[in-house]
């Protein structure tokens, strides 16, 4: 399969074809940015280290080029923040056993404008030959435009497949903005405890972004750590660490289904249940 820009690429960790990554692939997390994939999707990816009948496919639509940097990187360039930003996926899909991964190289313009069809085409495509039973990506709610953008054009592609060939489930994660507002029947709650080593090391691998003035990899550990804590009120932990989902299945099944309006109904149920504790307690 080739990659629509001429700077794309696949790597392929075990060094078997694309062919072949893709066919055995059972797992798929699509994101905006490097490292979108180790914050939000590691449940995809524990689900599948270490498994041969299982494998974690990542997918980074955007090239990476606008990150804040400081430090080491600080007179980095665009040019050079995209060669480095490849390197550290590449090596996170070693650390974390990746059946692949595929660096689309697209803008954020690109992925932000409505009418560009192309990375569309493209995950289409992807999604074709993987057929992966499971995708994570951007939750519909999060606050980064990009991941916004990623989402609804995952959408789009997985809506151009047949029934037979579309995910079991496609989940909404967690990167800009939680989702531990959301009511406890409606949120995913992914049990992410173990191996937290590989947890770490899969985010701290990304230095130009921990090195570069942000600390994604104590605010992701430290963010599942919360989740685990606070999920219950009236229990003890029943995990170390959660990451929580917002389930976008029911677009996929359901065509005719409206996303804005998807979204909107997980809000307005929050909304009404606020209401209806102050109401009852005034």
């Amino acid at each position: 399969m080739k990659l629509y820009n001429e700077s794309a690429e696949f790597f392929v960790p075990d060094g078997k074809s694309v062919e072949e990554a893709l066919k055995r692939t059972t797992h798929m997390g699509i994101s905006a940015h490097q490292d979108d994939i180790e914050i939000m999707a590691y449940d995809g990816i524990l689900e599948c280290f270490g498994k041969d009948d299982k494998w974690f496919f990542g997918v980074v639509v955007t090239n990476g080029a606008g990150s804040p940097r400081a430090d080491l990187y600080e007179k980095y360039t665009d040019e050079d923040m995209i060669i480095v930003r490849k390197k550290e996926q590449k090596k996170a899909a070693f650390i974390g056993e990746y059946s692949g991964v595929a660096l689309l190289d697209y803008t954020s313009s690109q992925v932000k404008d409505a009418n560009n069809e192309k990375p569309v085409d493209e995950l289409e495509a992807l999604l074709r030959k993987a057929a992966p039973k499971v995708v994570y990506t951007h939750n519909l709610a999060d606050k980064h435009d990009t991941h916004v953008g990623v989402t609804l054009k995952v959408i789009k592609a997985i809506r151009r497949l047949p029934k037979e060939l579309r995910p079991e489930k496609l989940y909404g994660c967690e990167v800009w903005r939680n989702l531990d507002w959301m009511l406890d029947e409606d949120k995913v709650s992914f049990n992410v405890s173990g191996h937290p080593n590989i947890a770490s090391a899969l985010v701290e691998i990304h230095d130009s972004q921990v090195c570069g003035g942000k600390r994604y990899d104590l605010a992701t550990m430290g963010r599942r750590k919360a989740h685990a804590t606070y999920a219950a009120s009236h229990g003890t932990d029943d995990a170390e660490y959660l990451i929580f989902g917002m389930d976008l299945t029911p677009l996929i099944q359901d065509d005719s289904l409206d996303v804005l309006e998807y979204v909107q109904s997980y809000i307005n149920r929050f909304a009404n249940d606020v209401a209806s504790k102050i109401k009852k307690m005034s």
